[in-house]
C-alpha cells in the first residue's frame, strides 16, 4: 500500500509539473499515468439492482471505451458507506457515495468518529431521494406513524441506514425501541414486504429504482410512498445543509400523486493520491460522454456541470478542479 501511494504521489507531482494548473492532457504522459495501478481502475458502486450499480457499470464502460490504456471494473458493494471504507483501505479507486456520509468521513464524525478519511471529489452527480415504502391502509400517514411498525432501514452500515435512523429520530422515534427494526438489502426488503413481513422500509437512491419499480408492478394498489419532507427542517438543525426537500414524480412508479421527501446529493469520489491528470480525464468523461451514461440510467442526464463542482465539505480533486476551472 505504501509503495502504491508513493508511486501515485510521484506521478501526481510529475503531472502537475508538466501540465500546469489546468491539467490539460499531454500524450507523452500517458505511459506514466498508466503505471498507476498498472492501468487498472476499480469503481465501487452499490447493490446490484440499485442506481449506483447501474450508473457505475455504465461509467466503467465509458472509461474502457474512451480512456486509452485504462481498464475499469465496476464492483457491487453496499453503497455509500462501504465505498468510503474501501477507498480508505485501497480496495477501490473511485466510488459513489452520498454527501452526508462523505461529510462524516472527512470530518471524522458518525460512523467515522475519531477516524477521518481523506477523500477527494470528482463531481456532484445527481440527487438521491429517500424512498419510504409503506403498506397502505394500516394508518401510516406521517413518519411518526411508524411507531410500533415493522420497519427495515436498509443494509447494516449503509448510507440508507444512516439517513433512515436520522429520519426516525427526527420524527420523535427511538429506532431501537419504538419500531421493530430490520436491516436488509433491497432485494430482501422487497421480498419481505411482498410476503407481508414488513410494514415499511427505507431506500435512498436516484429514481426510478429497478427493484421498487418491480415491487409496485407486482403489488398494484398495495404499495405507497410516504411523504417525509416535513422532517427536513428538523434534520437541518443537527446536520446543517446536508439535506433538502425534493419531489419524486408520480410517473416514476405509477403513483397517484407526486411525493415530497428528503433528498441528499450523490458524489463521485476518489483518493488524494490519484494523479492529477487522471482525475481530470475521469471528470471529463462524465460530461463528454454523458449521453452514454443517460442511456444506462435516466439519472445520467441529471449530472449538471454548473453544480458538479459544488462538493463541499468534500474537497475537489485537483484534476477535477482543473476541469471545472474553479
Amino acid at each position: 500500500m505504501r509503495t502504491r501511494r508513493a508511486v501515485a504521489a510521484l506521478l501526481s507531482l510529475l503531472v502537475v509539473t508538466l501540465t500546469g494548473a489546468t491539467g490539460c492532457a499531454q500524450p507523452e504522459l500517458d505511459a506514466r499515468l498508466q503505471l498507476w495501478h498498472h492501468g487498472q481502475l476499480t469503481i465501487g458502486t452499490g447493490p446490484t439492482n440499485g442506481v449506483f450499480n447501474q450508473l457505475g457499470g455504465g461509467y466503467a464502460d465509458v472509461v474502457n471505451k474512451h480512456l486509452t490504456g485504462f481498464e475499469a471494473v465496476s464492483m457491487p458493494t453496499n453503497g455509500a458507506l462501504e465505498n468510503l471504507q474501501r477507498l480508505a483501505r485501497g480496495d477501490i479507486d473511485v466510488g459513489f457515495t452520498y454527501a452526508d456520509v462523505a461529510s462524516d468521513a472527512v470530518t471524522g464524525k458518525g460512523s467515522f468518529a475519531g477516524s477521518p478519511v481523506e477523500v477527494r471529489a470528482l463531481a456532484r452527480m445527481f440527487t438521491a431521494y429517500m424512498h419510504v415504502v409503506v403498506r397502505p391502509g394500516i394508518g401510516i400517514r406521517t413518519p411518526a406513524d411508524l411507531r410500533g411498525k415493522r420497519v427495515a432501514t436498509g443494509p447494516a452500515g449503509s448510507g440508507t441506514e444512516i439517513l433512515a435512523l436520522r429520519m426516525l429520530t427526527a420524527a420523535g422515534l427511538d429506532p431501537a425501541k419504538d419500531v421493530q427494526r430490520f436491516t436488509a438489502s433491497l432485494n430482501q426488503m422487497t421480498t419481505m414486504f411482498a410476503a407481508g413481513q414488513l410494514d415499511a422500509f427505507f431506500w435512498t437512491a436516484g429514481q426510478p429504482v429497478v427493484g421498487l419499480t418491480a415491487l409496485f408492478g407486482k403489488l398494484p394498489g398495495h404499495v405507497a410512498l410516504l411523504p417525509t419532507d416535513a422532517l427536513v427542517p428538523i434534520l437541518d438543525k443537527d446536520y446543517p445543509g446536508a439535506y433538502t426537500a425534493a419531489t419524486i414524480p408520480k410517473d416514476a412508479y405509477g403513483l397517484g400523486a407526486d411525493v415530497s421527501t428528503v433528498a441528499v446529493p450523490c458524489l463521485l469520489v476518489t483518493t488524494p493520491t490519484m494523479p492529477t491528470e487522471l482525475g481530470y480525464e475521469l471528470t471529463r468523461l462524465l460530461f463528454e460522454h454523458q449521453d452514454e451514461l443517460a442511456a444506462v440510467h435516466t439519472e445520467g442526464r441529471n449530472i449538471n456541470r454548473e453544480v458538479a463542482w459544488k462538493t463541499a465539505p468534500v474537497e475537489l480533486h485537483p484534476g477535477a478542479r482543473g476541469y471545472y476551472g474553479v
